[in-house]
């Protein structure tokens, strides 16, 4: 089992560096792949000598980790290529632009004529942005030139000055480049000329295909529900009322994952995003549903819109989610731990499976609660465990995930794609302790890097959301982290 295991982690992990990196550094793509499978070779070398019940020291793990992450950085900024470092903006901006318009046709920018470019410079005043160079792309109109006051000021003065002069022919876009320095970039207001084309507005609010989708996934939840409950199909077929036992997992979920995108949403059309309503996905089978989601159909308008949408929805879930756990964790029943079954089994979960989820069971369980003991949890208890697996995939600081946008308004885009890597790996290493996590690592594997900017992505956030968005990555870590035996022993669990 650990063999296979190891197996799949090493080709899972050649496959991310080979297409993350391998373009970007002329460092052997097999010598990066040997520095992160490092810590994985370490702990199977020390199951096969010591085996499966004696546990690897928790210096062994965390110094081989920290090692290998500082010399995979040393190795990917030594071989690092600079020609291709140049090649990344025009990505970044091809990138902008389909985000900005993820479902219309690339369009051409109409040539600016020389009296046109005049008028383009005068738009940036020299005590505001020196202009120095215009570049023309297919589908931008790229400005680069030094900055003279403070990115906020210079974005709103020139963006003012750009409607001015050209209407809503542009989309005026402020992104940080390579060398750190802010540059402009005009992209066709794709959206202004199909309301030409087409007064009348998208509709994006459709109540009836949302009523109808939370109806059917209130009807798959509950029939999930009611298998967790222990009701069986030919129960079910004799008394159709036995139904309504689902009923408590499926209101807890429902009114999780609710939330949770209702806190997107609302934080949405604060800052006057064109949002869809959120929409829920029924399965018959599985969890009874595959979430929610709402769709974005205009631009984020800067880095402080887009930490505020991301995580209005993680913390009104968790907000929901925490009470729902508690008391679903005081009405659960605490049997005998079986050393043998996985420590994610809502039959008998052990507790020490995650942080958050031991000091929440002790709370809620108190002295019942022992070194010895797993929890049969309860149905609203697993729909609240559910909402934390939810928080923290969604709180992972990769891509289009809320963690990555919240990331990226707190360092930036290219910051961001850097985190995002370590994210991976460090989830990778965990997956080799905790095997329920191997699929996660699979999911942020498919997961781009690359997030969506916003208009203005340079200016910084304040310090008020700096903080709250490492608070963040905190709540995170103790949900996915398991629990230290120093800390159990404490808890006396």
């Amino acid at each position: 089992m650990t063999f296979w295991f190891l197996l799949l982690l090493g080709l899972a992990t050649y496959l991310m560096v080979q297409r993350v990196v391998a373009h970007s550094t002329q460092t052997p793509v097999w010598l990066l792949w040997l520095v992160l499978m490092t810590p994985a070779f370490l702990l199977s070398g020390w199951t096969l000598r010591y085996g499966t019940k004696v546990p690897p020291p928790a210096s062994l793990i965390l110094w081989s980790s920290i090692i290998c992450i500082l010399l995979y950085w040393l190795l990917f900024q030594w071989g690092r290529r600079s020609p291709r470092e140049k090649q990344t903006e025009p990505q970044a901006i091809e990138a902008t632009q389909s985000a900005i318009h993820p479902t219309a046709e690339p369009v051409t920018v109409r040539p600016i004529e020389p009296t046109e470019e005049t008028q383009l410079r005068n738009c940036f005043p020299w005590s505001t942005y020196y202009i120095q160079n215009i570049e023309y792309r297919p589908q931008a109109v790229i400005c680069r030139g030094q900055l003279r006051t403070s990115p906020t000021q210079a974005y709103q003065q020139i963006k003012s000055n750009i409607e001015a002069q050209f209407g809503d022919r542009f989309l005026l876009i402020f992104q940080e480049g390579i060398n750190s320095k802010p540059f402009f970039v005009l992209v066709p207001n794709n959206q202004a000329a199909k309301q030409v084309n087409s007064p009348k507005q998208e509709k994006l609010t459709r109540p009836v295909v949302a009523l109808v989708l939370l109806l059917a996934t209130l009807v798959t939840t509950t029939l999930v529900g009611s298998s967790i409950a222990g009701v069986t199909p030919k129960a079910l077929q004799s008394n159709p009322q036995l139904l309504f036992q689902g009923l408590p997992y499926a209101l807890g979920l429902m009114t999780i994952l609710g939330i949770h995108e209702l806190g997107h949403y609302l934080t949405a059309r604060y800052y006057k995003i064109r949002a869809t309503l959120p929409y829920f996905i029924p399965v018959p089978f599985f969890l009874g549903t595959f979430g929610a989601f709402i769709q974005m159909r205009s631009p984020i308008p800067n880095r402080k819109a887009l930490f505020d949408v991301s995580i209005a929805g993680p913390i009104a879930g968790f907000i929901v989610t925490l009470p729902l756990l508690i008391w679903g964790l005081a009405h659960s029943e605490v049997v005998a731990l079986n050393p043998k079954i996985g420590m994610l089994n809502p039959e008998a979960l052990n507790p020490k499976y995650s942080i958050l989820i031991a000091l929440l069971a002790k709370l809620a369980l108190g002295n019942s609660l022992t070194a010895t003991s797993a929890i049969n949890l309860h149905p609203v208890a697993i729909a609240g465990f559910l909402g934390l697996i939810v928080t923290a995939l969604n709180l992972m600081p990769v891509g289009q995930l809320d963690g990555g946008h919240i990331v990226h308004a707190i360092f930036g885009q290219r910051t961001a794609i850097a985190i995002g890597q370590i994210a991976r790996l460090l989830l990778l290493l965990l997956s080799f302790i905790q095997s329920e996590y191997f699929i996660w690592a699979i999911i942020l594997l498919l997961i781009p890097l690359v997030d969506e900017p916003a208009l203005n992505d340079v200016t910084e956030l304040d310090n008020k959301r700096d903080i709250l968005g490492l608070l963040s990555m905190a709540l995170l870590v103790i949900i996915v982290l398991p629990l230290p035996q120093a800390i159990a022993n404490l808890l006396q669990i």
